[in-house]
């Protein structure tokens, strides 16, 4: 027989043994204090004469001479104890694996009151805020009822020219329905087309023709709005600027009639995607997450662990897998107010090309010019558009705008909230220049142009 093979044939008898002993009740269970401190525990077995002839034997194949560790003159009544008895096996030095399975004999069986008859146990979480076997099936659980299929079709004389599958969600009992811009809006033309006819299905296959109420081709953002006698089921909304990157979101969508996908990931950034106030008025921002969804689940929401929206899933990135976009569901609360206030989303135009400062990029900038102003914070005018309200206020390149309308700014999103949906009202600021000049402007910002 091959060296070491004879240790490891023992280890299977005596794991059969136990095995077969534990299942026809030969062995009796009882806790006892190890090593005379009341603190520890130890696992004692008492064993029947048939069973202690195996184990010994068993025992025997392991370690020659190691049938005394089964004590054989121990009287039947009495027991061993499975943690004084087989820890000595780590002082071998040949080594065996089987050494921690037994050393932990001598920890309290794990409480089995807690798990389910299908062996899934409870939810309990090691500290608040930690994530439990069913955290993430609960976040899902909480949304996934009000996540729908939408598909529109444009029939031209019976001819179906196009037909588009995404998803959706219900955020209100009343039918009010979150979607992406491109699933209901055809952006081929010159001008943006709401779509034919949208057909919005649930969960519970329950179909409904939806009506198209707003589109903005700019945040990619639909609302779409469905009629029900029966009550509707909806989702919550959350707050996107407590996100951290790093926190766990979930992604859904139903890209096909009464089945929905769930894919979990971390948010990995805020991506904005311009800083361009001349450009439709305001930054385009895009949580960064590593969810993998497909196309039919553009529309669907992103979750946090609470079950609360999140964001709207828009995009992914073909090219890096795993990677995808969804619109902050703080920005698409203020889309959605200005389409119930003015029919669309209304966005202030200056023309400018901003940057927010912070002391790194002052030093390196002061680093390339002396004369840059003395601030430790700011938003950095890199460019001026030519005849925008920015130029006619006479902005400059190279501005650090430090007040607007009265208030110190130290980002450009502080900009955007002072400003607001406000076109024609005229707004004081105060910028610093080179060498430490401070000049009073006074602009007056247009609405954007939707076709930008």
């Amino acid at each position: 027989m091959l060296r070491g093979a004879r240790p490891r044939r023992g280890a299977v008898l005596l794991l059969a043994a136990a095995a077969v002993a534990s299942s026809s009740g030969a062995l009796a269970y009882d806790h006892r204090g190890g090593h005379g401190d009341a603190s520890s525990t130890a696992v004692h077995v008492s064993a029947s004469s048939p069973l202690r002839r195996v184990l010994s034997s068993a025992a025997e194949g392991i370690l020659p001479g190691g049938a005394h560790l089964l004590a054989p003159g121990l009287a039947p009544a009495e027991g061993f104890s499975i943690l004084n008895s087989f820890v000595s096996v780590a002082n071998w030095s040949a080594g065996f694996p089987i050494q921690n399975s037994f050393a932990s004999a001598s920890v309290p069986p794990t409480n089995l009151s807690n798990q389910s008859s299908n062996g899934n146990s409870d939810d309990s979480k090691c500290c608040p805020g930690c994530i439990g076997r069913n955290t993430i099936a609960k976040a899902a659980a909480a949304v996934g009822p009000a996540v729908v299929n939408i598909s529109s079709t444009q029939d031209t004389h019976g001819w179906v020219l196009e037909k588009s599958i995404g998803s959706g969600t219900i955020i209100d009992p009343d039918g009010t329905i979150l979607t992406c811009a491109h699933v209901v809006v055809d952006f081929q033309s010159t001008k943006p087309i709401l779509r034919g006819k949208v057909s919005v299905t649930l969960q519970d296959s329950r179909e409904f023709e939806g009506t198209v109420l707003n589109a903005d081709r700019h945040s990619d953002i639909a609302v779409v709005k469905i009629k029900s006698k029966t009550p509707l089921p909806s989702a919550s909304l959350g707050s996107s600027s407590k996100l951290r990157p790093g926190d766990w979101v979930v992604a859904l969508g139903c890209p096909l009639s009464l089945q929905n996908t769930v894919t979990a990931g971390i948010v990995s950034c805020v991506d904005r995607k311009s800083s361009d106030l001349g450009l439709g008025g305001v930054r385009r921002e895009y949580l960064q997450t590593d969810c993998a969804i497909n196309q039919g689940n553009s529309g669907g929401p992103l979750v946090n662990l609470d079950g609360e929206i999140v964001g709207v899933n828009v995009m992914k990135v073909w090219a890096a897998d795993g990677l995808s976009f969804a619109v902050p569901i703080d920005s698409i609360v203020k889309i959605v107010e200005n389409f119930k206030k003015n029919g669309r989303v209304v966005r202030p135009w200056l023309g400018l090309k901003m940057l927010d400062l912070n002391p790194m990029i002052v030093a390196q900038l002061k680093e390339r010019s002396s004369s840059f102003p003395d601030v430790k914070k700011g938003v950095l005018v890199p460019m001026v558009t030519p005849g925008s309200p920015a130029e006619r206020a006479g902005f400059r390149p190279g501005d650090v705008v430090v007040e607007f309308d009265g208030k110190l700014v130290e980002s450009i999103k502080e900009i955007i909230d002072i400003m607001g949906d406000k076109v024609g009202v005229p707004f004081k600021v105060l910028v610093k220049r080179a060498n430490n000049v401070t000049v009073s402007l006074t602009v007056i910002p247009e609405e954007a142009d939707s076709s930008r």
